[in-house]
C-alpha cells in the first residue's frame, strides 16, 4: 500500500425514500467498502427514511479509491435484500486537502472545491468541500443505482495523518 494520507471519517447521516423489501417497509442498513476495509451501521426496523448518524472510520491510502456503500434490508430467515448502491470518488477531497496544506488554510471556513453529479460519483446533487477549522468536509447526497428510488446522506472529514516527529 502507498502513503497514508489520513483517517476518512465518514458519518452516514440518514436515508430517504428508501425502497419497500418486507411486506409493507424495510430494515436497512449500510455497507461501506474502501479497499479491503469494511464498515457497517446498526440496523434501523421498519423505516424506509431512517436515521442513523453513525460514524464509521477508514484508513485512506494513496492510490485513492472509491467508496462504495450498499443498503441491505435485514431479514431474518433468509439473505438479507439489495436495497441499491452507490460510489464515491474519494480522488475530489483528498486533492482537496493537499490544496488546504499547500494553501495553509486553518482557521475559519473556506470552501476548497466543488463536486458535481457525473459518471464517475453517484451524487444526486452539487457537493461542496470546505476546510472548517483546519478540518477537510465533505456533505453529499448519494443516489442509490438499482432501485426505483432512494438517496443516503454522508458527511465525509479527511484527518491528516500524524505528522512523525524529527529526532
Amino acid at each position: 500500500m502507498g502513503e497514508q494520507l489520513g483517517l476518512l471519517k465518514v458519518k452516514v447521516v440518514l436515508g430517504r425514500r428508501l425502497v419497500i423489501r418486507d411486506f409493507k417497509t424495510s430494515d436497512p442498513y449500510v455497507v461501506l467498502k474502501l479497499g479491503n476495509q469494511t464498515a457497517k451501521t446498526k440496523v434501523i426496523n421498519s423505516c424506509l427514511n431512517p436515521v442513523w448518524n453513525e460514524e464509521l472510520s477508514f484508513s485512506l491510502r494513496e492510490p485513492v479509491g472509491v467508496l462504495s456503500l450498499e443498503v441491505f434490508d435485514k431479514d431474518r430467515f433468509k439473505a438479507d435484500d439489495k436495497m441499491g448502491h452507490a460510489h464515491l470518488n474519494l480522488q475530489p477531497i483528498a486533492s482537496a486537502a493537499r490544496l488546504k496544506q499547500f494553501a495553509k488554510v486553518s482557521s475559519g471556513e473556506t470552501i476548497l472545491r466543488k463536486v458535481v453529479p457525473d459518471t464517475d460519483n453517484c451524487l444526486a446533487r452539487e457537493s461542496s468541500i470546505s476546510c472548517i477549522n483546519g478540518e477537510v468536509v465533505q456533505s453529499v447526497w448519494l443516489r442509490l443505482c438499482a432501485v426505483e428510488s432512494g438517496e443516503i446522506e454522508l458527511k465525509i472529514k479527511l484527518i491528516d495523518p500524524p505528522v512523525a516527529s524529527s529526532k
